[in-house]
C-alpha cells in the first residue's frame, strides 16, 4: 500500500514539474516538435512555398514557424491555415506594386502600406494568438540596434510591413517610439526564436543570393551588397541554432521577378524534398500518426 501511494506520489510530482503525465514521457522525449524558419530574399521568398508543399506531401508536422522579411509574409499565411497551394495561387499574381507605392522621400523610395491590401488576401486571420500555428516575425530595431521578435499576442501586419522593409528602398515603420526596418539586417534567418519557442528541431530555410559587383552609383546596389558582406559574417549564428538547413537553388533570380513565381516554387520544393529523408528519421512513428502539437 505504501509503495502504491508513493508511486502514485511521485507520477503526480513529475506532471506537476514536467507537464508529462505517467507513460507519456517516452513519447515526449522522441517526437521532435519542428520549427521552420524562413529567411528573407523578396522574389526569392516565394521558394518556401515549396519548401511547405514538401512538408505538406510528406505529413511532417510543423510545430512552430518563423520569418523575415519575404519568409514572413509566407509564414504568416501558412500559420493562418493558408496552405501551400492557397499562397501559391497568390504568389503567382504578385507584382512589386501589390506591396509598395512609390512615395520619395528623405527616407526611403517606397512607402509599405500597399501591403495590408495584399496580406488581406493572403492572410485567414490577422492577429498572433489566433494563428493555427505559434508564429514569429522579426523585424531590427534601429532605435534599440536589436532585433524585434513580434509572437504571441497582437496586429501581425505591422510586424510583417516592418519586417519587409528593406533599407533604402522601403520607408521604416514606426511603433510606439522604435523605427523598425527589415529583420535580415539583425537576424537573417530566425532559427533562434523558435529555439524559445519550443523548438526540439530547427530547420532553416536560406535563399542565396547571387553575388554582383557593386555599383556605387547605385544606391540599391550599394545597400545589397552591405546585406551580403553582413549576412556572410552573422550566418554562423542562425546555423548554431538550426538542426538542418535546407538552400534552395534560386540564386539566379532578380530579387523583383516576381513572374517567375512557378519556377522559384519548384526550386523550393527540391530542395526540401531533398532533406525529407533526413527529417523523417528523427521520428520515432510515421508522421501521420504524431499528434500535432
Amino acid at each position: 500500500m505504501a509503495d502504491g501511494i508513493g508511486g502514485w506520489w511521485q507520477g503526480a510530482r513529475q506532471w506537476i514539474r514536467t507537464g508529462v503525465q505517467p507513460g507519456q514521457e517516452l513519447r515526449t522525449r522522441t517526437e521532435p516538435r519542428i520549427g521552420l524558419a524562413l529567411g528573407g530574399g523578396f522574389a526569392r521568398g516565394i521558394a518556401h512555398v515549396g519548401v511547405l508543399r514538401a512538408f505538406e506531401r510528406a505529413r511532417i508536422p510543423i510545430f512552430c514557424i518563423g520569418g523575415v522579411s519575404a519568409g514572413s509574409i509566407v509564414a504568416s499565411a501558412f500559420a493562418s491555415g493558408a496552405c501551400s497551394d492557397e499562397i501559391e495561387q497568390v504568389a503567382r499574381t504578385m507584382r512589386f506594386s501589390d506591396i509598395a507605392r512609390w512615395r520619395l522621400s528623405t527616407q526611403g523610395l517606397v512607402g509599405s502600406d500597399r501591403m495590408l491590401l495584399f496580406l488581406q488576401r493572403l492572410l485567414k486571420v490577422f492577429e498572433f494568438e489566433r494563428m493555427k500555428i505559434p508564429l514569429a516575425v522579426v523585424a531590427s530595431d534601429l532605435t534599440a540596434g536589436a532585433p524585434a521578435v513580434f509572437r504571441d499576442r497582437g496586429d501581425v501586419v505591422l510586424p510583417i510591413r516592418a519586417s519587409c522593409s528593406y533599407p533604402g528602398l522601403f520607408q521604416p515603420v514606426r511603433y510606439m517610439d522604435h523605427c523598425l526596418v527589415d529583420g535580415m539586417i539583425s537576424m537573417d534567418v530566425p532559427a533562434a526564436p523558435l529555439r524559445r519557442m519550443g523548438a526540439t528541431h530547427v530547420v532553416s530555410v536560406a535563399l542565396p543570393t547571387p553575388t554582383e559587383t557593386v555599383d556605387p552609383q547605385n544606391m540599391l546596389s550599394v545597400v545589397t551588397r552591405c546585406f551580403q558582406v553582413m549576412n556572410s559574417r552573422t550566418e554562423s549564428q542562425w546555423r548554431r541554432h538550426s538542426n538542418l538547413v535546407i538552400t534552395p537553388e534560386v540564386r539566379d533570380i532578380a530579387w523583383n521577378a516576381f513572374e517567375s513565381a512557378s519556377h522559384v516554387v519548384a526550386a523550393g520544393e527540391r530542395a526540401a524534398n531533398a532533406m525529407i529523408p533526413q527529417i523523417l528519421r528523427w521520428f520515432t512513428q510515421k508522421p501521420d500518426t504524431v499528434a500535432v502539437a
